[in-house]
């Protein structure tokens, strides 16, 4: 049943995008890291269990991935490993099935996200650094100045 799907993956559409499994979904992550900007993709399976990948917008170098389990009554949890070292560890809520948000402990500092959201739902759910405010800025979501 779909309803096993972890809720970090988030839905994005009715169908499954490009690159998920034939049994499970993959959705867009837009997380806040130490005061730094991520985005990227997580995806989750029937099982509950699932991976997310994520990179910092201000410096694309900086990657996260890590692994999660879900379940529909208890939310979920997972950890993160970070390409500079760092580590986080999170566990989220579901709004609906697909969809959903977070904190977590990062060990550079807080951490808060958002999957299966976008950018303007998300952001009640984040934890923005003081002064800047989440915005498109062109062609890609940014942290600015207020």
């Amino acid at each position: 049943m779909i309803v096993a799907l972890a809720a970090f993956i988030g839905f994005a559409g009715s169908t499954t995008p490009a690159g998920a499994g034939p049994f499970s979904a993959m959705v867009r992550v837009i997380a806040i890291l130490a005061d730094d900007l991520f985005v990227g993709v997580a995806e989750g399976h029937l099982s509950g269990a699932g991976s997310v990948a994520i990179h910092s917008q201000e410096n694309p170098d900086l990657t996260c991935v890590g692994q999660f389990a879900s379940s529909a009554e208890r939310g979920g949890s997972g950890q993160l490993q970070c390409s500079n070292g760092t580590t986080a560890e999170f566990h989220f809520q579901r709004l609906s099935v697909f969809r959903g948000y977070g904190v977590g402990s990062h060990s550079r500092g807080s951490m808060s996200f958002a999957y299966g959201l976008t950018a303007d739902e998300a952001k009640p759910y984040l934890k923005l650094p003081e002064g800047k405010k989440l915005m498109h800025n062109g062609t890609k979501l940014a942290l600015v100045n207020r």
